[in-house]
C-alpha cells in the first residue's frame, strides 16, 4: 500500500474484518497495533476496522512502515493472530 506523506491525520490506510466463529466471549474480538507507529485502529462496526493515520507523516524521516495488527478473542485463554501490512510513503514536497 502507498500513502502520500501529505495525508492528514485520520486518513484511512486500510479496511479489514476480523471473524471468530466461536460463540459468546470466545467469538468477540479486539484489535491492536504492536509497537509505536503513527497509526491507530478505528472500530467501524462489529468485527470491521480501519487502520488510520494518527499524526502527520514525513517521508524524509521514515520512508515505509511495517504495521502489525494483532486480533485477539475474549475467550479464556485468549487466542490471537497477527498480520503485517506494508505501507510506503510517497514524497510530495521534493523539487
Amino acid at each position: 500500500s502507498t500513502l502520500s506523506e501529505a495525508a492528514p491525520p485520520s486518513t484511512v490506510v486500510a479496511l479489514f474484518n476480523v471473524r471468530d466463529r466461536d460463540s459468546g466471549d470466545n467469538g468477540r474480538t479486539t484489535c491492536e497495533l504492536t509497537g509505536e507507529q503513527p497509526f491507530r485502529i478505528t472500530v467501524l462496526a462489529a468485527d470491521a476496522y480501519a487502520l488510520v493515520t494518527s499524526e502527520t507523516l514525513d517521508r524524509e524521516q521514515v520512508e515505509e512502515y511495517n504495521v502489525t495488527v494483532r486480533a485477539r478473542d475474549e475467550g479464556s485463554p485468549a487466542l490471537s493472530a497477527s498480520k503485517t501490512l506494508f505501507v510506503r510513503l510517497l514524497d510530495v514536497n521534493d523539487n
